[in-house]
């Protein structure tokens, strides 16, 4: 699926679209996509994140499962009877 973007750009990066879309004989839009492609890719090399790497450790907590679900519960049952009347 397509979506439309607006942005405004200066003319100078417009005119650089515009002369690699003619020499690439490509679409402006299709232009603009390898660029965001390898702009990515790039960034992705560079800052080397990997995602296990990320995200290891985030089930690791202080307080026990039962102790969480203990406070989970009373938020729950404080907003429940925040509106009684």
């Amino acid at each position: 699926m397509h979506r439309i973007l607006s942005a405004r750009i200066d003319d100078s990066i417009y005119r650089k679209i515009k002369d690699l879309s003619l020499k690439m004989h490509a679409s402006p839009k299709a232009v603009i996509e390898k660029a965001i492609d390898l702009l990515g890719k790039n960034y992705q090399e560079a800052s080397k994140s990997d995602i296990f790497d990320e995200t290891c450790g985030v089930w690791n907590r202080k307080e026990t499962p039962a102790e969480t679900v203990s406070n989970i519960r009373a938020m729950f049952n404080a907003g429940m009877k925040r509106y009684e009347r």
